[in-house]
């Protein structure tokens, strides 16, 4: 099947770039235009409804009218000059607010609108809130529905800003707006210049270090452009699937997928890119077309295997309670295929076309490059091949000894951008009324029986409520239109998004709705608290479903792959010590470097994924070389040491690439974000130079040919010269020098 593909996009290889071509911009342009479409930004929607928080978010649909992609605005207005509001300045506030509610708001279009954007223009709904108890300022209540982060979206909020701004500045008063929306616009604004920059740094790099190892234009430039279009395209695939089938994405999907694309496809490109310059080189009477297809065919299975492991380790989130996993693992999985597919037949077929031209004007094809740092980290892996194991474990043992103080964060990591207008609106609304106002905590309490719910009947509720140490107010009980439910709002002390507010809302916030609600009822506890306090309690029960499900298929794989039993549990122990490394690593960097309550909740689960699903990558393509230096004529060490030696620089570089591909995350201004970003780099850069380069080909070089018990290397006999080259590591033979083997 693979050398199937490999074979019919070698020999036809303008119509496969051409299929492509077509297929891939259309996917591609199908992915951007619709991807707003298929993304559910609340994060509470992904919770199975057992959960308190997402049968609090039902209630609110069924009996409130709340829409699942409602976004509340909190609006504070106050004088100009500084003074205390007057009974006269809070009617015009009021009525000025009426007429917001009135007046339809049009989504603006520019040039820059990509097509088929949904029109997102609607009336607000605007409502006055409360006045802070020493008359400073009087909060109105704003809702406008649509996708957070659809730019046209985010066009329609600015479109109200603006006018809600100009409106009451000709009264004379001034506004600030915060929460939700209002804060994803003042960040995306305060960083879109950081954003670009960080992107075109990221782009430069992968471009410089091609140049480095190449010395060639077009292998610097052409695996970010086909990397591109098969990215694209399976963004598009995605978002199709999503349209198609109903299951929304979460809303960091994309940009997940987009930085996984690009790592692992030019990891892909690299690999075929560096086996393809020695095939040139090693036979120089063999044309471009057949050393592609001869490369392409053997370096297909070991990529196909690498992709694979990265299929089954996110399929395995299909199994998690907690929606944004379940739907983030398939989506990833799809898209890893496409960029298997392309892989197979794009890359292929460029290489078919271009030959020896790909690596232009470069002479590196016309002789046999010195040893090189490869090689003597080859000679010196074979050799000492103890010394290495010990030291590699010394360092792994001493990154994971930060594991014993590692602690879990739930918060949802804030913006990180403090100085916005967005922030510096609530830090102010926060100094005359309790921090929650603006993102209140709300009770649902619904009726059970046949008749409807008397809001009288609550007040047990909410003074036992108010009681709650932490609860700064509660506001009074707001029956639904239906008579059967009722709210009611409060406004916590603690930040709503900090972990203090998730430990009152979890406790004793609902021990005290459970012993006071009215007989007869039902009750609820909603709000971003409650929703991130059950995310925690679902996603501490999937990490224990999904590292053993994903660990196993991951082990399958690498048994049909090495057809053995013992290198796959050498190298699933060695990517678990490297995960072990990299978290407890993490942990040391956020909780003493960075004084931060603990790491994000989510970095076990996505270093899990990542590291040790792209980590294993680098072990099988190493490992895939062993073997079959191994079953060439002579001493295993030296096997082992000719592996090192063609495989490292691929390796290094598409570690390089990916490490720098995730670190980019590492400056987005969400510090759960920095974390992934930051641990996801060191964790790869860990699997390509310390696992895969040293501590497997060591044990290796220590096991020898009885790594792959119980099926050995079917050693061959023919000459080096006959071998296509590949058992060389000298100018001849194996005229380097001599690695012992005792």
């Amino acid at each position: 099947m693979i050398r199937a593909l490999t074979g019919f996009a070698t020999r036809s290889p303008w119509k496969v770039i051409a299929l492509w071509a077509v297929l891939g911009i259309a996917m591609a342009v199908l992915g951007q235009a619709f991807v707003f479409r298929a993304t559910q930004p609340s994060a509470g929607a992904f919770l199975p409804a057992t959960y308190d928080s997402a049968a609090a978010l039902k209630v609110a649909e069924e009996h409130f009218g709340v829409k699942p992609d409602a976004n509340p605005l909190t609006v504070l207005v106050a004088r100009e000059d500084g003074a205390k509001l007057s009974e006269s300045d809070e009617r015009l506030i009021d009525a000025q607010a009426a007429k917001l509610a009135r007046r339809e708001v049009a989504m603006p279009k520019t040039k820059e609108t990509p097509p088929f954007t949904q029109d997102r223009s609607q009336v607000p709904h605007v409502s006055p809130a409360m006045t802070a108890p020493d008359r400073t300022f009087r909060l109105l209540s704003v809702e406008l529905t649509g996708n957070p982060l659809d730019p046209g979206m985010q066009d329609l909020y600015r479109a109200f800003r603006d006018h809600a701004r100009a409106e009451f500045a000709e009264a004379g008063l001034r506004t600030g707006f915060t929460s939700g929306l209002a804060d994803s616009v003042d960040t995306a604004d305060a960083e879109k210049s950081r954003s670009k920059i960080v992107g075109i740094a990221m782009l430069a790099v992968i471009v410089l270090l091609h140049v480095l190892v190449f010395r060639s234009v077009l292998a610097a430039l052409l695996p970010l452009l086909v990397v591109s279009v098969i990215g694209g395209a399976a963004a598009g695939v995605v978002v199709a699937a999503s349209l198609l089938t109903g299951v929304r994405l979460d809303a960091s999907t994309p940009q997940l997928i987009n930085v996984v694309l690009i790592g692992i496809g030019i990891d892909y490109f690299l690999f075929l890119l560096f086996r393809f310059r020695e095939q040139l080189r090693n036979r120089p009477e063999q044309t471009g077309r057949a050393a592609a297809a001869e490369v392409a065919g053997r370096v297909g299975t070991a990529v196909t295997s690498a992709a694979l492991t990265i299929v089954a380790a996110f399929s395995t989130l299909a199994v998690a309670s907690f929606g944004q996993f379940r739907v983030l693992g398939p989506a990833i999985a799809v898209s890893v295929l496409v960029m298997l597919l392309g892989s197979l037949t794009l890359m292929p077929a460029l290489l078919a076309v271009t030959g020896r031209k790909m690596f232009w004007p470069s002479r590196d094809l016309r002789r046999e490059p010195p040893e090189g740092m490869a090689g003597r980290m080859g000679r010196r892996v074979a050799s000492r091949p103890a010394t290495m194991v010990l030291a590699t474990l010394a360092l792994l043992g001493a990154l994971a000894a930060g594991l014993a103080g590692m602690h879990t964060d739930y918060g949802q990591g804030g913006s990180g951008a403090t100085s916005t207008a967005a922030a510096r609106t609530a830090a102010e609304i926060s100094h005359a009324l309790p921090a929650g106002v603006s993102d209140p905590t709300t009770v649902f309490v619904t009726a059970t029986g046949v008749g409807g719910l008397d809001p009288q009947a609550l007040g047990g509720l909410s003074k036992a409520l108010a009681a709650v140490d932490g609860v700064g107010q509660v506001a009074p009980a707001v029956p639904s239109e239906d008579g059967r439910a009722a709210r009611i709002d409060l406004f916590l002390t603690a930040d709503p998004q900090g972990q203090q507010a998730r430990d009152l809302v979890s406790g004793p916030v609902r021990d005290a709705v459970a012993a006071h609600r009215p007989d007869g009822t039902e009750a609820h506890v909603g709000g971003t608290a409650a929703i991130f306090a059950d995310i925690s309690s679902a996603v501490s029960g999937d990490l224990r479903v999904v590292f053993p499900v994903a660990a196993g298929l991951i082990s399958l794989i690498l048994i049909l792959l090495l057809r053995s039993l013992l290198a796959p549990l050498i190298l699933m122990i060695s990517v678990g010590l490297g995960f072990a490394g990299t978290l407890g690593a993490a942990a040391l960097v956020s909780q003493n470097l960075l004084d931060r309550p603990g790491v994000n909740f989510m970095l076990p689960l996505v270093l899990f994924l990542f590291v040790v699903a792209l980590g294993t990558d680098y072990n099988i393509l190493i490992s895939d070389r062993i073997r079959e230096e191994m079953e060439k004529p002579g001493p295993a060490r030296a096997a082992v040491a000719r592996a090192v030696r063609h495989t490292a620089p691929a390796i290094a570089t598409a570690g390089l690439v990916l490490a720098a591909s995730f670190g980019s995350l590492a400056v987005n201004p969400n510090p759960g974000t920095q974390e992934i970003g930051f641990a996801t780099a060191l964790g790869i850069m860990l699997s390509a130079f310390v696992l895969s380069i040293v501590l497997v080909p060591a044990l290796a070089a220590l096991l020898g040919r009885s790594i792959w018990w119980p099926v050995q290397p079917r050693r061959t006999d023919h000459p080096a010269r006959h071998d296509g080259g590949q058992g060389r590591t000298g100018h001849a033979g194996d005229k380097e020098r001599p690695v012992p083997v005792g």
